[in-house]
């Protein structure tokens, strides 16, 4: 593997705050005039790249965010790969709950299971509260190591309460959601000590990662967009909000990102947010009325459109381009993750065609 100090050929150590403040992706996030349009793609580090495949070999993902050097070098890769606007650590929405002993993992091909899914109150024991300098040190490091090497943002993370808890007590993903809402409805009261619990927990974790150097911060709430409004007004919203008037605190812009969530773009953008992430379902310029001016959005490429012919690509994100309109708060990203099939040179085009784009072009 790569020593992870050959990339400061590509990146300098002594970038200053007001810098990378003054960098695209950070004035978008503010709703300030960038030089180009940033972009940067979700999972954009990982197994679409053949060096992260070379890096990576056997073994658990859990076991790999655990080793610093190996998580910041695959942090990295797509930076020297694409040019994007930002880095998003290497890490996964489940670390913070797997580090306190809930009895969570990642199935390769499934995603996050438990064997012993939550069920009642006695659960709540299985989630001590997270102390990032003993639970996970190595998150830490991995920042502070990945600042260290790039000059421009480090977007640090965590799982949105409702989308954890839903791993929690499906014992995996779902398409129905069914026990998750069963227990919303049937134990209100136990649903909110839960989310009172995961709230914690996930706010430690964004908090130590924005300490460690992290310039923004992103919520995946990835499966919030299961509930309907009144829903989510009721079991989610007050809790999340929770989250983001702590986190604000620290100055640093917050991402609110889920799938599916077209009907709670207003809600979202109501919740405490910077920036809310659009998946491909709504069109940029109907997000924009939905979420209003004053907040950033991010978006919204289909990723599966990144299997199409290069002219099919270029005319769908010109298109998003263009029904932005000129808006100051826009992040180019894909409506969700990158998949494991995309061909490489294919991203490091759109970069190129998002950075070079001008309005009226």
């Amino acid at each position: 593997m790569k020593s992870i100090l050959l990339v400061s050929r590509y990146y300098c150590d002594g970038v200053t705050s007001i810098e990378l403040s003054n960098s695209p992706f950070l004035k978008a996030c503010r709703c300030e005039p960038p030089e180009h349009v940033p972009v940067w793609f979700m999972r954009q580090a990982g197994r679409s790249l053949p060096e992260y495949r070379a890096v990576r070999k056997e073994g658990s993902i859990l076991d790999a965010i655990k080793d610093p050097t190996l998580s910041a070098e695959i942090t990295l890769q797509p930076i020297r790969r694409y040019g994007v606007d930002a880095a998003i650590l290497f890490s996964d929405i489940i670390v913070p709950v797997h580090a306190v002993g809930f009895g969570i993992d990642i199935k390769p091909g499934v995603g996050p299971v438990t064997k012993d899914p939550f069920r009642s109150a006695s659960d709540l024991k299985r989630l001590n509260h997270l102390d990032p300098d003993v639970d996970t040190p190595y998150v830490i490091e991995t920042v502070k190591l990945c600042v260290s090497q790039l000059d421009i943002p480090l977007i640090g993370f965590a799982g949105g309460p409702f989308t954890i808890a839903s791993y929690l007590i499906e014992g995996g993903p779902s398409r129905t959601y069914q026990e998750t809402k069963r227990l919303m409805f049937e134990d209100p009261e136990l649903w909110g000590q839960l989310m009172d619990r995961l709230t914690g927990i996930c706010t430690s974790s964004l908090l130590s990662q924005i300490e460690a150097g992290a310039s923004a911060v992103q919520l995946f709430d990835s499966w919030v967009g299961a509930l309907s409004p009144s829903q989510y007004v009721r079991f989610v919203f007050p809790w999340v909000q929770k989250m983001f008037e702590e986190v604000s605190g620290t100055g640093v812009p917050i991402i609110h990102f889920g799938v599916a969530t077209g009907e709670l773009l207003g809600l979202m953008s109501e919740v405490g947010a910077d920036v809310i992430g659009v998946d491909w379902r709504v069109p940029i310029d109907e997000a924009r009325v939905r979420v209003g001016n004053k907040k950033a959005l991010q978006g919204n490429l289909d990723p599966a459109i990144l299997a199409a012919p290069w002219p099919s690509i270029e005319e769908e994100v010109l298109k998003i381009l263009k029904l932005n309109d000129g808006h100051p708060g826009h992040i180019f990203n894909l409506g969700h993750g990158v998949t494991p099939n995309v061909n490489p040179e294919v991203l490091e085009r759109v970069v190129q065609l998002v950075q070079q784009y001008r309005v009226g072009q």
